[in-house]
């Protein structure tokens, strides 16, 4: 259930519109993962088991913890530079690498436990052990625009572009023409952020591929547009 009050915006209506996209794409993930296998000629899918391996990947699972309970402090890339960030006046609240140590104790335990800022408060209560080290994990990467990309892509594209980004996802079988290829994708930086900021339909391609504009950050956006530059074969 989405608690559409927690919606900082003050839109309610904006915040119900959320929520009912974000079921409708959860019913349809957990039926493409849970759901009979598909079958598509000698074109070899994604098999729900690999789909299931890479979203239990840590660092996968840490950065949707870290998007859920830490960016409006702590900023996307962990600099600080947040929407809450002014309301602790001069404190510093970038993400510095410290220790996986560190980390466990100032989660669970808050900022006064390690003589930092009493603002932060102790996740201990409220997320779980698996959660905290999870993002422990996250916190590791949360620097790098690529490890960052990764989690945007692993979160929300590979059911249609597939876990390799070949367009091989599970869910590609449902649509014609099917999902592009990004491994030899031959567009610019800048045509991949209008598609994915506009959706396909606006650039004259699938009226499937949706305005992910209205649900990703400028810095998700680039952030993704960095993971897929790693995925491009070379000929």
């Amino acid at each position: 259930m989405c608690d559409t009050s927690a919606d900082v915006s003050g839109g309610g209506g904006e915040g119900v519109r959320l929520c009912s996209m974000r079921s409708a794409i959860l019913i349809i993930i957990l039926g493409l993962i849970a759901g009979p296998s598909f079958s598509s000629g000698d074109i070899k899918r994604d098999s729900r088991s690999a789909i299931k391996k890479e979203l239990a990947k840590p660092v996968v699972r840490g950065g949707i913890v870290f998007k859920n309970y830490c960016i409006v402090c702590h900023g996307e890339r962990g600099d600080g530079l947040a929407r809450a960030a002014k309301l602790h006046g001069i404190t510093n609240l970038t993400i510095k690498p410290q220790s996986i140590k560190y980390y466990n104790k100032i989660i669970r335990e808050g900022g006064a436990a390690v003589g930092r800022s009493e603002f932060m408060p102790p996740w201990g209560d409220e997320l779980s052990k698996e959660q905290i080290n999870d993002v422990v994990s996250y916190l590791m990467v949360v620097g790098d625009t690529m490890y960052r990309g990764e989690v945007v892509f692993k979160t929300n594209c590979i059911l249609c572009h597939g876990i390799k980004g070949d367009g091989k996802g599970r869910a590609a079988i449902l649509y014609d023409p099917p999902p592009a290829d990004l491994t030899r994708s031959d567009k610019n930086d800048q045509y991949k952020r209008m598609i994915i900021t506009f959706g396909g339909e606006a650039m004259g391609r699938s009226s499937v591929m949706p305005i992910w504009g209205e649900q990703l950050s400028e810095q998700e956006i680039n952030d993704v547009i960095a993971y897929l530059r790693t995925l491009l074969v070379k000929e």
